[in-house]
């Protein structure tokens, strides 16, 4: 096989330049897998200069059923490269191999993949491949028993991949349909309104401390009397509470009625939101 013919099965091998294909065969004397490898280890100095730069576009995947349902935030520089074939391919993988592991980040991160290399070392091949930092996110698994996931997402790039993806796991006996709707009607609106958390006594304390130092500061200069800016103050953060809890935020289909309100209107009984996760590329 000719010089030529060797740089043109290495490139079709790797995705590398012609210019590194090249080089790499005429160091391996010909030998395509030493050349792989060559090309490789450069990939992981490309690699390595490339994670200093910032990765705030991207995808997220969800994979699994309605008992275990998991999510996983891909990240790389540019949204042309979060629509490139062998990186949604990579994440796709990727999502169902999340699911596997739990979202255990450091088990996911020395899994295998199906061409047998871990999942860090194929991360390191795709930013040589591709040349963009790629980084691995956030992930989560929702498994709870004695309940049914739904989940949805918004702005879809390719099957089970998007830029926003929302699960929300619902604590109920009943199977209906009437479920399975409000399931899918409580996802897209978890991802319109986006809660930080059930009820307010669950939204985390330093949130609260810093709504509240904002809140004082733009007080504090006001002018109105000590009494009646407690007052505001209270007022505003009972309001902050409930715009950010789910269950008190405005039913986005209805909003004159709450989330709770359509779960009591439901009159399903043992009907509980169990938990709920929302994340969207840029956030």
């Amino acid at each position: 096989m000719s010089d030529i013919e060797n740089v043109k099965k290495l490139r079709e091998a790797t995705g590398a330049g012609f210019k590194d294909c090249n080089l790499a065969i005429k160091e391996s004397g010909g030998d395509i897998d030493k050349a792989i490898e060559i090309l490789r280890v450069k990939g992981i100095s490309k690699a390595s200069k490339k994670m200093s730069r910032d990765a705030k576009e991207g995808v997220v995947a969800v994979s699994g059923n309605e008992n275990k349902t998991s999510v996983i935030e891909v990240n790389c520089e540019t949204d042309f490269v979060a629509k490139n074939e062998d990186f949604t391919n990579f994440v796709k993988e990727l999502s169902e191999l999340n699911n596997e592991k739990n979202s255990n980040l450091d088990d996911l991160k020395s899994s295998k993949m199906k061409n047998g290399d871990t999942v860090e070392d194929n991360v390191v091949s795709l930013i040589a491949k591709i040349g963009e930092k790629i980084t691995i996110g956030k992930a989560k698994t929702i498994e709870n028993a004695g309940t049914v996931n739904n989940h949805y997402l918004h702005t879809v790039v390719k099957d089970n991949i998007s830029k926003l993806a929302v699960i929300v796991s619902l604590e109920t006996t009943d199977n209906s349909d009437t479920i399975k709707n409000f399931g899918k009607q409580l996802s897209m609106h978890i991802a319109a309104s986006n809660p930080l958390a059930l009820t307010s006594d669950l939204i985390d304390q330093s949130v609260i401390d810093k709504e509240q130092e904002l809140v004082t500061e733009e007080l504090k200069n006001s002018g109105k009397p000590e009494d009646i800016a407690k007052k505001i103050s209270l007022g505003k953060m009972n309001k902050f509470k409930e715009e950010n809890s789910l269950l008190t935020q405005a039913w986005v289909m209805e909003p004159k009625k709450k989330v709770q309100d359509i779960v009591k209107e439901l009159s399903i009984t043992d009907l509980k939101i169990k938990e709920f996760y929302r994340i969207k590329i840029g956030e």
